[in-house]
Formats: structure tokens, sequence, C-alpha cells
């Protein structure tokens, strides 16, 4: 697999249509190679605010952007029945034309879900429900019936038509921390996104890899991603270039090639502009 950087931006969907559609053109125009919407009901940081919801957002921007890879960061498993988000992940890489990244985790807010009457699964559960989830989409995605008898979810000769524009399937984008999630990433995934301190990332990165030794796959087949927010980074990567450039780089010897980061406020934006247009490439070529 081809391990050079890659860069993208997350937006928060609290803005207006406009707004959002803004973002994710410029984006697109600046050159970056992937754009995501996040999948909550209410926004964490901010539950009296706006929110719109992921999916459907995202197909409509998928339809007006033209080049960018775009996705969900992540979906949340205890949202949707996962052969809904199969059917809605197909729609959305049919009306991008097979741009489409396809994200999933476990699910985290707590609170959200009790808010929403959606119940909390135990650990163990979560982590079940997200393995039958994968293996279900999975399924879905290169197959035109699937039947699937799960402990949380039964399946049969379900019909999947039409296929994806991406064969055999959209790239599999996993979230998760813990060694369970990582033996499932290391199983399913294209790649891994995961956030937290560069320790943090360089101690899941070592228990990736040897959950990838264990099933026998090449770790090098298996993308890292970050996602990052000033608060998380060791310094606010839009503050100037040179912090950009240091906090790639920190990220980068912890192990990570992919860099997902959320798009800056308004008064940062002259930093996003110049780091389009002379970090990444440089980073790229690097």
């Amino acid at each position: 697999m081809d391990q050079k950087p890659r860069f993208g931006l997350c937006v928060d969907p609290n803005l207006s249509w406009s707004g959002m559609v803004a973002r994710f053109q410029r984006a697109e125009e600046l050159g970056f190679d992937s754009v995501w919407d996040c999948d909550h009901f209410q926004q964490p940081s901010r539950p009296t605010g706006p929110y719109f919801e992921g999916w459907t957002l995202l197909a409509g921007l998928a339809a007006v952007t033209k080049t960018i890879r775009l996705g969900n960061l992540v979906s949340c498993n205890t949202f949707r029945h996962p052969a809904l988000l199969a059917k809605e992940a197909i729609t959305v890489d049919h009306i991008s034309n097979g741009r489409l990244d396809f994200g999933l985790g476990a699910g985290w807010f707590v609170e959200e879900h009790e808010r929403f009457g959606l119940g909390w699964p135990p650990p163990a559960e979560l982590v079940q429900r997200f393995r039958e989830a994968v293996e279900i989409c999975d399924s879905m995605f290169r197959s035109e019936l699937t039947s699937y008898q799960g402990k949380y979810y039964q399946l049969a000769d379900a019909p999947c038509r039409p296929r994806p524009i991406q064969q055999p399937r959209p790239r599999f984008m996993l979230g998760g921390h813990r060694p369970r999630m990582l033996r499932i990433v290391a199983e399913y995934a294209d790649a891994w996104n995961s956030f937290g301190t560069t320790e943090e990332l360089r101690e899941r990165n070592q228990i990736l890899d040897e959950q990838c030794a264990a099933l026998g796959r090449d770790p090098s087949t298996l993308s890292r991603s970050l996602y990052g927010w000033a608060s998380i980074m060791p310094d606010d990567p839009w503050s100037s270039v040179d912090a950009f450039h240091d906090c790639i780089g920190r990220y980068r010897e912890a192990g990570i090639n992919e860099f997902i980061i959320d798009y800056p406020p308004d008064h940062q934006l002259d930093v996003l502009e110049r780091v389009a247009a002379d970090a990444i490439p440089g980073l790229r070529q690097a």
C-alpha cells in the first residue's frame, strides 16, 4: 500500500447548508485528499446548537463536489441497523461516482444515546455489535444477497442492488482504540482511525501491528489515520505553518500516515491557505 501522507479536513455539521457546501468545496479547491462530516445527533461540545444528520448531509455534499474523497468520521454503529447503513453508503458512493470512504465505529457518547432513547450497551456488547456490523456491511458491499445470523443482527437473503461503484467495496475506515476493536480493524479495515496524544497513537499502532501479525496480515497494508483537533494535538496545527509541520512530524514518528484535522476557525483561514499551498505539497514529496 502507498504510505505517502494523506491530508483531509473534518467539518462539524453545525453550519448552515450553504456554509457546509462552501467548506467542502473549498477543501476540494485547495487540493486536500478528503473531507469529512461527523455522525452525531447533537454536537458533544455544544449540545444546544444546531447539528445536521451526517449521512443525509453527506449525500447532498457528494452531489456538489467533484473530485475529493469524502466520508463520515466515523459513523456510530448504534445509530442505525447495519443493513440500512450499507444501503446509505452505497447510495452516497453512487452520488459521488465512487469517492466514498466508509467510516464506522462502535459509538461512545453516552449522553447522546440517553437523550435520543437509544440505550447504551455494555462494552462487550458494543464491540460484538461492531464486529457484526462490519461483517454485514462488508458482505453487502461485495454481494447481491447477504444472509447473516449474528447475536444482534440477522439477515435472510437481503438483496443489495445496485452494487457500489467502487469494487469490490468502498475503502473501510474503521475507528477503534483498544485491543478487541483493533483486532476487528486488523481483519477488515483498509484504514484505521483514532485520536489522542502521540504516545497513545504509538502504543495503539504497536498493538495493531501485533494484531496484524497474529492474522498473517502485512501491517504495511493498513493505513493509519489521525482525527485531530487543536486541544488534543501537541500544538494548534492552524496557529502557523511551522506548527502544522511540527504536529504532522510528531504524529508521523508515531506511525500515522493520514491526517484528518478539524477545519480551522475563520481567523486561521490564512494559515489553511498557506498550508495547502506550501506545506502539504512538500510533505507529499518528502
